[in-house]
């Protein structure tokens, strides 16, 4: 390991800039990758989380109608025994002996009956209530239907991708890792910060036509006389991107132009 370090810190500035331009090219071929796949790995999970709301309203909407079906049985419950208490008090006015026993009597069967009339409306509420959960839950089974045969589609389409690219972009990742050990961490910390925010994924970029092949801000020809001496690393002073010389990216002067 101590030689491995060693190593990294005797590379010239030219080897670390060739590292890091092939660094950069690979990485690129991995962003082509990605690019062909798309949004379609953004559309399935984004789909995959629709699907599991859908599901959770649906399940929500099934416990409200089992509520509410307990509350029916509850009110017709309460409503027989309300019938049953009005039965009875009815006979006892048979029996009374005063008009006070007879009145007080009177009172408790209309109470009676106003609790059955509560109770019925109840009743109504909640079967409404049922019926309007069970036509919503077929809606919502029938959208549910439609959205598990998109994300069938969806994931078939991604997989037939990745199928056809598997191989190459693993190739291409371990290619990644192995030029990643040769860079020096503090240099490869840089190169992921400048690649994360920068426009295309690109850290590293060559001159092209006096300016930047990132953001094409002109160079000074000092500052391009110093990129091709490879002396040092030299960034962009507008977008701070990693620059080399055509040469050094293997770009012949016919292909910069």
């Amino acid at each position: 390991m101590a030689e491995s370090k060693k190593e990294k810190k005797e590379l010239t500035v030219e080897e670390k800039l060739k590292a890091l331009y092939k660094l950069q090219t690979v990485n690129s071929e991995i962003d082509k990758i990605k690019t062909l796949r798309g949004e379609l790995p953004l559309e399935v999970q984004d789909l995959e989380d629709e699907i599991v709301g859908l599901n959770t309203r649906i399940a929500n909407f099934k416990a409200e109608i089992a509520q509410n079906e307990t509350n029916i049985s509850g009110k017709k419950s309460e409503i027989e025994i309300a019938k049953g208490a009005v039965e009875k008090y009815t006979e006892q006015q048979n029996n009374v002996r005063n008009n006070r026993e007879y009145d007080n009597l009177s009172k408790e069967i209309e109470y009676k009956n106003l609790e059955i009339e509560l109770s019925e409306k109840r009743i109504r509420e909640y079967t409404a209530a049922v019926k309007s959960k069970t036509e919503e839950i077929a809606k919502l089974k029938e959208y549910l239907d439609g959205r598990q045969i998109d994300l069938k589609q969806k994931k078939q389409e991604l997989a037939e991708i990745v199928s056809e690219t598997k191989q190459e972009e693993e190739k291409l990742r371990e290619e990644v890792l192995k030029l990643e050990e040769t860079i020096e961490p503090r240099l490869l910390s840089a190169f992921k910060r400048i690649r994360k925010g920068a426009r295309n994924g690109l850290a590293v970029v060559y001159v092209q036509r006096d300016a930047c092949g990132g953001c094409f801000s002109k160079i000074p020809p000092q500052r391009q006389m110093d990129i091709r001496l490879r002396k040092k690393i030299i960034v962009c002073e507008n977008c701070g991107r990693i620059l080399v010389d055509p040469e050094l990216a293997g770009v012949t002067p016919s292909e910069e132009k």
